[in-house]
């Protein structure tokens, strides 16, 4: 990290404010070469930009400035406040470029550089990232939390505990014929890896409803050709997203809108009609209908009044069953169906709303948020709790002693105290440039 980024931290397009990061410790001698002076500290002050070569005046802002080690990053660093025009912005990053050891920051490398230099831990990272994204309050919500350490905290917790025990073992271990070791030193140690171990179950059996807030509840629409599904799709959307077709098969790939319902984060896909006819393109539609509703958090199971209702089983998720175009039906027929609706007239499609809702808060209880919201998070806890697992089936003092560093490495692994270069990799190439 002997080099200085920087990067356009806002949005690209105009705006009133732009705002421009530099971190690292060529931070001082760029910002004196475009102000020609530094700024005091933390404290916003009006500066004049120029060209480092032609001092041509690029601009007028104000600048913060921020020595390390108390900044974001843990470097130097500083932040040029601009007017927001694309000019603006183009004159002073390339005035920024010519400057000696800068360069362009890659994605999440601010981010990554403030967990290296022991600003942040890695699930407060993951939180910043998860709260940048958030398009609903409830995701907004749950990244807050991890953000703010919610995680970070239990996991150290446990960890510490778990440390507290491996020492009771390698005392049982080393100095078990010593005078000045307690007989009692084994005494409360199965019931205490045995209450870690329920803690960490309990954590673990949250129908994983962290990741599905974080990524969005899923609701397959499904059914035979012309069953509504597009124009279902396009009246709970409230706009017109699918291609609506009297003609079989239209739909032959799937089709996704995201929107917030309630707060919470709701994700429509229209598939392709499912039956046994088709050509090559259709049956490949119809494969991924069949992989998307089986990774579904609810499927709705639509069935048109002059079609025979169709037994075919695709997915274990939940289903429910529609019956649409009701503005088809005679008043005095039966439904097939429980739940009928209509996407031209709008009947029923607002209870359907409602339902899809409450299915909704029901699976994610935002109210309840849950610790984990990445799969990494869950299969480091799983390895810990395994490990633990082990030790209550009756190991040697010698062998629980291992399972219990297994336990608080991988616990180790959720802070981001250890772990490969390729999971940082992954996790900070996901920020946007700039963070």
């Amino acid at each position: 990290m002997s080099d200085t980024i920087f990067a356009l931290a806002s949005g690209a397009g105009p705006c009133a404010i732009s705002v421009i990061r530099v971190s690292g410790p060529g931070a001082d001698p760029a910002l004196l070469r475009l102000c020609g002076s530094l700024p005091a500290p933390r404290r916003a002050s009006l500066r004049r930009i120029r060209h480092p070569g032609s001092r041509e005046l690029l601009d007028q802002c104000l600048v913060l400035r921020f020595p390390g080690p108390e900044s974001f990053t843990g470097e130097d660093g500083f932040e040029l406040h601009i007017h927001g025009g694309r000019a603006v912005a183009a004159g002073v990053l390339g005035a920024l470029g010519l400057c000696d050891g800068l360069r362009l920051a890659e994605p999440g490398e601010f981010a990554r550089r403030a967990f290296l230099n022991g600003k942040l831990d890695l699930t407060e990272a993951e939180g910043l990232a998860d709260l940048i994204e958030a398009t609903t309050s409830a995701q907004r919500d749950q990244a807050l939390l991890l953000a703010g350490g919610r995680l970070r905290e239990q996991a150290q917790d446990w960890r510490s505990a778990i440390l507290g025990l491996q020492a009771q073992a390698e005392a049982a271990i080393d100095f078990s014929d010593e005078g000045d070791v307690p007989a009692d030193v084994w005494d409360g140690f199965a019931a205490a890896v045995q209450n870690l171990g329920d803690q960490m179950k309990a954590a673990l059996a949250d129908g994983r409803r962290g990741e599905v807030l974080r990524n969005g509840f899923t609701v397959v629409l499904a059914g035979a050709p012309n069953a509504g599904k597009s124009s279902l799709m396009n009246a709970l959307a409230r706009r017109d997203i699918a291609i609506v077709s009297s003609i079989p098969g239209t739909t032959r790939d799937l089709i996704e809108v995201s929107f917030e319902l309630d707060g919470m984060p709701v994700i429509l896909v229209d598939t392709a009609g499912v039956r046994d006819a088709g050509d090559e393109i259709e049956q490949e539609g119809i494969r991924r209908t069949k992989a998307r509703a089986t990774a579904a958090d609810l499927v709705l199971w639509l069935t048109a009044p002059d079609q025979v209702e169709d037994a075919l089983v695709l997915t274990d998720a939940p289903v429910l069953r529609i019956e649409t175009k009701s503005d088809l039906r005679s008043i005095e027929s039966d439904p097939k169906q429980g739940f009928r609706l209509s996407a031209r007239t709008g009947e029923g499609v607002d209870p359907l709303l409602g339902l899809i809702a409450e299915r909704a808060r029901k699976a994610l209880r935002p109210e309840e948020p849950a610790l984990i919201s990445r799969e990494r998070h869950r299969i480091a806890l799983r390895d810990a709790g395994d490990a633990l697992g082990r030790i209550r089936s009756g190991l040697p003092v010698e062998v629980a002693a291992e399972e219990l560093r297994i336990a608080a490495r991988a616990l180790a692994g959720i802070i981001g105290l250890v772990g490969p270069e390729d999971v940082l990799g992954e996790i900070f190439s996901r920020f946007c440039i700039g963070k």
